[in-house]
């Protein structure tokens, strides 16, 4: 199959509109959004009173700064239905994420939300280059994870045959992908890095397989990987954007033509940069926080959702809408190792640029007296298994070092030395004292 490039005519009117068509269509869902969560959630009117503003104070998409942020432990304070501003039996779907400490963020669907998410699914997909008629395999964990549902009902929306596989089971992902022959695979980078390995592992070539297209999403990937995925599997692949608390996956999805980030769904999602320490909105370009407030959801509106995610907002390409950058980091995932800022996607990128090391790769945070020390693992490539491996620990170990300023342990471990992960990697293990 192709990759096919869209013509105009399979674009929707709002994605050719002019910036102030969009800007006005923003506006007078903004409003809505304001008034619709200040009139039935409890929390965000006591948020809006405690910082004196009324959604009649929007009077423009600039007003919107004068609002209170929400946060994650907002949602985790009122666990677990109380932002929901729907009664509860117009609530058709819960999804939950799977957080790491205290209570899930929990959040509900009217069935418009799913009609809408669907939608918005369906034209992330047809960007990827999808198309009516084309096979889908969905390798997304499915249950209260946002991932599978969110993928699945989108490619359906689409007229995709959809293949619910789910994660896991990856000698049976390959066996299906051979004897269906999908189109299309959306699924975690690291977890398609699992199913190349797999083909090799039966002695099969991965970029025979008859996927053209993947579209990647639920963890960050540098542009690294992007390149060793399309090199080993024969494919186009693009990135998809989402987060529970916002809608799940399909927030923004890049386009197969440009590959330049991707297109932030501006209809429904309005974004902003933020300073992450000073709250400040940040020009377009400049790299901070993401924020997100949601313009047409009915049970859960969020109001300057803070996404913890690093990136940029840059100007529109082949969409009307502005497109995010690759995320950088988290503000809240940040590593600060001696005083040194550093990103689990700086050492992903620096092992990936080394031809002996596979793409897997793991970071042991740990603390020495008062010191922080930080052990890097990786895989050497099977190709060079019997080689000298002193050698790429002290290149990656010098090119830490220089780039990023913090010292670290290298350790290279055979192929399959790491744990291999069946949805999002995990990629730092910090034994540090709490």
């Amino acid at each position: 199959m192709p990759v096919k490039h869209p013509a105009p005519g399979d674009l929707e009117p709002i994605e050719r509109a002019s910036r102030d068509e969009l800007q006005a269509l923003q506006l007078k869902r903004l409003q809505w959004t304001l008034q619709h969560a200040y009139d039935q959630v409890p929390h965000y009117r006591q948020a809006f009173d405690a910082k004196g503003v009324h959604p009649s104070d929007c009077k423009t998409l600039a007003d919107l700064a004068k609002f209170p942020f929400t946060a994650k432990a907002d949602l985790r304070a009122n666990y677990p239905f109380g932002l929901f501003a729907v009664p509860r039996d117009q609530i058709v779907r819960i999804h939950a994420s799977s957080g790491t400490t205290g209570k899930p963020t929990v959040v509900g669907y009217t069935q418009g939300d799913i009609d809408r998410w669907a939608d918005l699914v369906a034209r992330s997909i047809r960007a990827a280059g999808g198309r009516r008629g084309d096979m889908v395999h969905v390798s997304y964990g499915y249950g209260l994870f946002t991932g599978g549902l969110g993928a699945h009902y989108g490619a359906e929306r689409l007229g995709c045959t959809v293949i619910p596989m789910s994660g896991g089971q990856t000698e049976k992902q390959v066996q299906l992908i051979e004897d269906f022959k999908p189109d299309i695979i959306m699924v975690t980078p690291s977890y398609m890095q699992v199913i190349v390995e797999e083909f090799r592992r039966q002695g099969k070539d991965p970029s025979a397989m008859s996927v053209k297209v993947g579209i990647f999403g639920a963890e960050p990937w540098t542009e690294e990987m992007r390149r060793d995925i399309e090199r080993s599997a024969g494919i186009e692949a693009v990135d998809i954007y989402g987060l529970s608390e916002v809608m799940g996956p399909g927030v923004a999805s890049e386009c197969v033509e440009t590959k330049d980030g991707p297109v932030i769904w501006e209809d429904h999602f309005y974004p902003e940069i933020i300073d992450p320490h000073t709250g400040e909105v940040l020009p377009d370009g400049s790299e901070g926080e993401l924020v997100f407030t949601t313009l047409t959801k009915e049970a859960l509106p969020v109001i300057r959702y803070r996404t913890r995610d690093l990136t940029r907002l840059l100007p529109p390409t082949a969409r009307s809408m502005r497109r995010m950058g690759k995320i950088v980091g988290r503000s809240d995932d940040m590593l600060i190792i001696r005083g040194v800022n550093l990103f689990p996607t700086q050492i992903e990128e620096m092992v990936l640029q080394q031809g002996q090391l596979s793409g897997h790769y793991q970071l042991v945070v740990s603390r020495d007296g008062h010191l922080d020390e930080v052990l890097v693992r990786c895989e050497i490539q099977p190709a060079f298994a019997s080689s000298d491996r002193a050698a790429p620990a002290r290149e990656l170990q010098h090119r830490i070092k220089t780039l990023i300023g913090v010292s670290t342990r290298v350790e290279v471990l055979d192929p399959d030395g790491i744990e291999r992960s069946l949805g999002k990697a995990r990629r730092v293990i910090d034994t540090r004292p709490k």
